[in-house]
């Protein structure tokens, strides 16, 4: 009798690993399908964005704002300062997607004073389709095989080394 009581314990107990096995490999499929939330780039806090104002000069603005993500130079009126955040869902099949993106742009004229700024989000952006560099050419293109066959009557046995009729002969 003892064998069997124990023998029924562990069919007991083999289910129940069974069924934590199962739950697991369930669990870790679910957690590797869910999205990533990726927070990418510096805004500054909306109450120092409230403290700026024309007129203040690049190193104020530094001071406030912090460094920018990217600046850009125009001889002819200034430069820009852009601070850009964005917020960036990953999902594993799908590819990343942008779910938020904050923008502020502070515009300064050729004496680097504030001469504007804006605050810019998702909504006020554009998709911009890059042109293509590729200069078409004319017939078709050749495969492999193509070129391998198309080789196999050119060959001139009194020539050159390496088969005959280079350039110019």
């Amino acid at each position: 009798m003892m064998r069997q009581s124990q023998s029924g314990a562990n069919e007991q107990r083999r289910p129940s690993r069974r069924s934590a096995l199962l739950a697991g490999a369930l669990a870790l499929t679910l957690v590797a399908c869910s999205p990533v939330i990726d927070h990418r780039g510096y805004l500054p806090r909306g109450q120092d964005v409230q403290k700026l104002q024309v007129g203040m000069s690049k190193t104020e603005v530094e001071a406030l704002l912090g460094s920018p993500s990217t600046t850009a130079t125009v001889s002819s009126s200034g430069d820009s300062y852009y601070y850009v955040s964005s917020v960036v869902e990953q999902k594993p099949v799908f590819g990343a997607e942008v779910q938020d993106r904050q923008v502020i742009a502070v515009r300064f004229d050729i004496e680097d004073r504030v001469q504007n700024f804006a605050h810019y989000g998702l909504e006020d952006g554009r998709i911009v389709n890059f042109i293509s560099r590729e200069t078409p050419t004319e017939g078709r293109e050749a495969s492999l095989l193509r070129e391998f066959f198309g080789n196999l009557g050119k060959f001139t046995p009194g020539g050159p080394a390496g088969g005959g009729g280079g350039p110019g002969r």
